[in-house]
C-alpha cells in the first residue's frame, strides 16, 4: 500500500516553456550564429535546443566525440557537411542526423549560401561548451584548436585524433 500511495502523490502541473522569434541567448562565434532556444533550464536538463546560422564557407569544429549526451541536427535551410569518421553525408533542407554518444563527427557549410540548422542536445550539457567558446573570442584570445579542445574536454568530450 505505501508503494500505491507515493505513485498516486499529485504531481506538479509542469510548466509550458515558449520561446518566440525573438527570444533566446544569442551566441557568436566568428562567422556562426547561434540562438539557444532551450539551455535546459525549462527542462531538468534533459533537453537544449538552439537554431544555428553557419555562413557560406564556414568550418565547424574539429571531428570529436561526445561521451555522455546525443546530438541531432536538423536542416532548415541550405545544405550542411557532415562528416562521420571517414564518410560525408550532404544534408540538405528538411534532413535530421542524429549523432549517438560515442561516434566521431562534425559539419561545416561548404557551400556559397548560408545553412540554417535546428540542435538538440540530451541531456543539455554542451550548451555551456558554446557559450566558453563565445567568451575566449569576447576576451581577445584566438579560438585555437587548443582553446577549442580545452573547452570541450570541460564538457565529456574529446577530438577524434585518430580521425585527423
Amino acid at each position: 500500500m505505501a508503494e500505491e500511495a507515493e505513485t498516486n502523490v499529485p504531481q506538479a502541473d509542469p510548466v509550458v516553456w515558449v520561446a518566440g522569434p525573438g527570444d533566446g541567448e544569442t551566441i557568436v562565434l566568428g562567422t556562426t550564429h547561434m540562438r539557444v532556444l532551450e539551455d535546459g533550464s525549462h527542462t531538468g536538463q534533459r533537453l537544449a535546443i538552439a537554431e544555428s546560422v553557419l555562413a557560406p564557407h564556414t568550418q565547424g569544429p574539429p571531428q570529436h566525440r561526445h561521451a555522455q549526451h546525443d546530438e541531432g541536427f536538423y536542416i532548415l535551410s541550405g545544405t550542411v557537411r557532415f562528416t562521420v569518421g571517414e564518410e560525408d553525408h550532404d544534408a540538405t533542407t528538411g534532413t535530421l542526423v542524429v549523432v549517438p554518444p560515442g561516434t566521431p563527427h562534425t559539419f561545416a557549410n561548404l557551400t556559397d549560401q548560408p545553412a540554417v540548422m535546428l540542435s538538440t542536445f540530451t541531456p543539455n550539457l554542451y550548451v555551456q561548451y558554446f557559450r566558453d567558446l563565445q567568451e575566449v573570442l569576447a576576451d581577445g584570445r584566438p579560438l585555437t584548436p587548443q582553446a577549442n579542445i580545452d573547452a570541450m574536454s570541460r564538457y565529456a568530450t574529446e577530438p577524434a585524433t585518430d580521425l585527423a
